[in-house]
């Protein structure tokens, strides 16, 4: 017994055992705390509407008249040990609660390689991989929305990533995901799920992302990506094509608060259908502009051709065929935060709908509040 106690009060050299891979012990680095990081971030938004006609596609949209509950958003992070950390998004809405991501993510391979697997959000271009708390404007673009789904591109699966060895920086990236889903693959799968009898019946996202410090204070990022998989219409696929650029102006040099930036994003749409090929495109172009420490500004402008000409063609899934011309919206709003927990953002919007006799009008007042530990957003 007084051997015991003797082992069991010794200091435990967790640095050490940290440093010695194979010894079976999953320990975190000294300094690093037992518990993850927790954070609650709180959405609300006071919504009207000029129409009933409003047609708000993302899943975190305020979609109603009156107040919505946009999303109540658990975020967890930590260090597992010196090989993986583990993220995840819990998301509470007023009927349920869902699991948005949970996924780990390799913290020590050679060669600029990292692998993670679970359930993620796919980094398909620019705005899929973010979160509501993260985002310029109310609510999500409309391309993810009419391409991918209310919630997003995301699924169980597993990704494989790689910083090369250039002189600027460039990240090859390649996941495999479930592709049903009708709010997170609505351009494969969607809510008709056939099943995975092989791996073409998975999609494969691939894409390129590259980064260019242009001067201390002005960066480029610049993305390529795709998209694949199958579709309802049995052994037939869709397949996505993108592009994406954001520059960045923040000054730095001068220690000031201003930060300009400007995004531009588009995705050309190609799905096979028995005996044809039929396409369609959606975009967007945003600008912002943080003038104070506290105000900034922004707008965006929408655009997506009508979705493609599916008569005589048997429809599995009704969403596919609800654009019948051309759409586009234009929003502006304003943002204020009286700390850098919270943040009021005052929206509007005119949508014109070429199917729609008269365009649908919005404004959002919209608040947001975070407790917790929560980190700093990728650039």
């Amino acid at each position: 017994m007084a051997a015991f106690a003797q082992d069991a009060a010794a200091p435990v050299d967790l640095q050490a055992a940290a440093a010695a891979p194979g010894t079976g012990r999953s320990v975190r680095p000294v300094g690093g705390s037992m518990n993850p990081d927790l954070s609650f971030i709180a959405d609300f938004a006071l919504a009207a509407f000029s129409s009933d006609e409003a047609s708000q596609l993302g899943g975190h949209d305020p979609t109603v008249r009156g107040f919505n509950l946009q999303q109540l958003e658990l975020a967890i992070g930590s260090a597992v040990d010196p090989w993986f950390r583990l993220d995840g998004n819990l998301v509470f809405s007023q009927f349920g609660v869902e699991i948005e991501e949970i996924y780990s993510t390799t913290t020590s391979l050679p060669a600029g390689l990292q692998i993670r697997a679970g359930q993620f959000l796919t980094r398909y271009g620019r705005s899929n991989p973010t979160h509501p708390h993260s985002w310029h404007f109310v609510d999500q673009p409309l391309m993810l929305g009419r391409l991918m789904g209310g919630e997003g591109n995301r699924g169980l699966g597993a990704e494989g990533s790689v910083l090369l060895p250039l002189p600027w920086s460039v990240e090859l990236l390649v996941s495999s995901t479930m592709a049903n889903g009708a709010a997170t693959a609505r351009s494969f799968y969607g809510a008709t799920d056939l099943g995975v009898r092989g791996p073409a019946d998975l999609q494969t996202t691939a894409a390129v992302k590259q980064f260019f410090p242009l001067s201390d204070d002005l960066s480029l990022a610049w993305g390529l990506s795709y998209a694949g998989g199958p579709n309802p219409w049995g052994r037939t696929r869709t397949e996505l094509y993108g592009t994406d650029v954001f520059l960045k102006l923040r000054p730095i040099t001068r220690g000031a608060w201003a930060e300009a930036s400007i995004t531009a994003e588009w995705t050309l749409r190609r799905t096979q259908v028995p005996d044809d090929l039929l396409t369609d495109h959606t975009g967007y172009v945003a600008g912002y502009w943080r003038f104070a420490r506290r105000w900034a500004i922004a707008a965006r402008h929408e655009l997506g051709s009508p979705t493609f000409d599916l008569s005589g063609a048997e429809v599995p899934d009704p969403a596919l065929s609800t654009w019948d011309g051309l759409r586009s919206r234009t929003s502006a709003n304003a943002t204020f935060w009286p700390t850098e927990f919270s943040r009021l953002r005052l929206q509007g919007s005119r949508d014109d709908l070429e199917w729609v006799a008269r365009p649908v009008w919005a404004a959002f007042l919209a608040a947001e509040f975070v407790v917790g530990a929560h980190g700093a957003h990728k650039f």
